[in-house]
């Protein structure tokens, strides 16, 4: 499901310069196959991991960044571990 800028900042509770900002890091990488900026569930639950660990645990910039990346190379990770088990199985 995509969803637009407008729909986007109503729901991940932020405003327009917070997400400028999130976008200028690399936080969020939202498809510009549009006209406009377009999101998906999965870039919303990112928004909303990001507004948490900066206003709930307090965690600054440089952190948030780290725990991405973190979270990233988990996502990365069962993704290779699920081909890996899936190869197995054929086997």
């Amino acid at each position: 499901m995509i969803i637009t800028t407008v729909d986007f900042l109503a729901r991940a509770q932020v405003d327009r310069e917070t997400l400028e900002v999130w976008i200028e890091e690399e936080w969020l990488v939202p498809s510009e196959t549009t006209p406009e900026r377009a999101f998906t569930e999965a870039d919303l639950a990112r928004a909303k991991l990001i507004r948490d660990l900066m206003d709930d645990l307090g965690v600054n910039a440089e952190g948030v960044g780290v725990v991405l990346n973190l979270v990233d190379q988990v996502h990365g990770l069962r993704n290779v571990l699920a081909e890996v088990l899936t190869s197995a199985r054929e086997r």
